[in-house]
């Protein structure tokens, strides 16, 4: 069993659909935590709305501080736009992920994000699921 951790700059957007995403699509198999270098209020209202598209309800999620801790625990570290911020901590594997923050984009386009994402968490479970 693998542990993920997603990070993005505020924890209310690709970070936060990514763990569901992976939680999801690993049922069980593996587990995730998401987290942010400079945490929002909440999950962004358009995020939210996206993913209850997919039945997955992210409303009452906290965006959450990325911690040294977070990082440690993790055995694979998925970054999304949060650069130098992210803690690097040797032996972990990590991956970066060039998408746009969904803040603040037209509904359509929060949707193309959410679909990519799903897409890279499927890629992603499939390969843990084989190592």
């Amino acid at each position: 069993m693998a542990h993920v951790l997603f990070v993005c700059l505020h924890n209310a957007g690709r970070s936060q659909m990514s763990q569901a995403l992976f939680e999801r699509a690993a049922d069980g198999r593996h587990t995730a935590d998401s987290a942010g270098t400079t945490p929002a209020d909440r999950v962004h209202p358009e995020v939210v709305g996206v993913m209850r598209e997919l039945g997955i309800d992210l409303a009452e999620r906290k965006p959450r501080l990325l911690t040294r801790e977070l990082a440690q625990q993790a055995d694979v570290v998925v970054t999304m736009g949060c650069g130098d911020q992210c803690p690097f901590i040797p032996g972990r594997r990590y991956i970066d992920w060039d998408l746009p923050d969904p803040k603040g984009m037209p509904i359509d386009e929060v949707r193309t994000t959410r679909d990519e994402i799903s897409r890279r968490v499927d890629q992603l479970v499939e390969e843990l699921d084989g190592a």
